[in-house]
């Protein structure tokens, strides 16, 4: 039986974002330093692949064209909360219109199944490259490394769209309480004086869709590359093949332990909260880690971003030999010098 309910499906309610319900107010501002740096900490990591990637030359390879949807992926998907959630706790601006809470969820929830598929995109890839690397340009020319890219991108840009639909179509009163510090589908939903079951069904049922669909995937590809890998007769190729794979790897288990933690934050007994809390990880951890992981761990990810952030030495590197003109450059830049 539905709840009695002020609003009605046809009216315009206003979404009031409660935020962290038990955050004292004397810490908003402690909270808002922390999201703002790690927000430019996102910004600024991603750009700079984006940039280094574009302008260096040996990186215009299909493995970095991959690269950068997922960089791009991670500025637009934090981009749809982030700046919200720091006009809340700086400014106390708590309330959205309904179009901008819908168009919110919708972007946020499209841009996070992006992700998943981009992941599976690139897992695709270094299973070409390493079990069939003699063969690996006849199948990953650009244009079908464009078409995959775009593939991902639209077919889950539409995915979230007719829960977002189904949810714009409840009722709501006319001041409704989000109990979030954005406007994620399920804190909507419970916000609503509808029934709630079938919208949280439906959000379950495409959360587990782009979530272990694409971890399925992955696995796939993996196997097949660790089948290969073990026909492998040097021990230093073996070494080569899970070197290239590791920063993606690294990158797929930050990702799905963001979700484990979102996950398990939901379905255990604990406070509102940790509930909040364990989203708002979701929507940051992975956008912050994976430039991290790219530039620390990828050699040619790193070498033209220290180009870059270090450019006084570059003249002084130029006349190395090239085997070693990346260490010269990355020794004489603390800021990406190898530990």
């Amino acid at each position: 039986m539905e709840a009695i309910c002020n609003g009605s499906k046809g009216s315009s309610p206003v979404f009031y974002l409660v935020g962290i319900p038990s955050l004292p107010e004397s810490l908003f501002l402690l909270v808002f330093v922390i999201f703002l740096l790690i927000y430019l900490l996102i910004l600024v990591g991603n750009a700079l692949i984006l940039v280094a990637v574009v302008i260096e030359p040996s990186l215009h390879k299909p493995m970095y064209f991959f690269l950068i949807s997922l960089s791009a992926l991670d500025i637009l998907f934090t981009t749809t909360t982030v700046p919200e959630m720091l006009s809340l706790f700086l400014r106390g601006d708590r309330c959205l219109s309904s179009p901008a809470c819908f168009l919110q969820m919708c972007l946020f929830h499209s841009f996070s199944c992006s992700e998943a598929f981009i992941l599976v995109v690139m897992a695709y890839d270094h299973c070409v490259s390493i079990c069939r690397p003699l063969h690996y340009a006849v199948p990953m020319t650009p244009q079908t490394s464009a078409a995959l890219a775009a593939s991902a991108w639209l077919t889950t840009l539409l995915l979230p769209i007719p829960a977002v639909v189904q949810t714009s179509h409840m009722a709501f009163e006319n001041t409704a309480h989000i109990y979030h510090c954005f406007c994620d589908h399920l804190a909507v939903v419970q916000a609503s004086c509808s029934d709630t079951s079938p919208q949280t069904l439906m959000g379950f049922c495409i959360a587990m869709v782009v979530s272990f669909l694409p971890l399925l995937l992955v696995l796939l590809s993996y196997a097949h590359i660790l089948a290969s890998v073990l026909h492998i007769s040097s021990r230093e190729g073996r070494s080569k093949a899970f070197s290239t794979c590791s920063s993606h790897l690294l990158v797929v288990g930050t990702y799905y332990s963001s979700i484990a933690i979102a996950y398990v934050a939901y379905r255990a007994d604990l406070p509102l909260d940790f509930h909040i809390m364990g989203n708002v990880v979701y929507a940051l951890l992975t956008p912050v880690f994976n430039p991290l992981i790219y530039t620390l761990r990828n050699k040619d990810v790193k070498a033209p971003i220290t180009k870059m952030a270090c450019p006084q030495n570059l003249g002084n590197s130029r006349a190395l030999d090239p085997s070693i003109q990346f260490s010269s450059v990355a020794q004489s830049c603390p800021l990406f010098a190898t530990p």
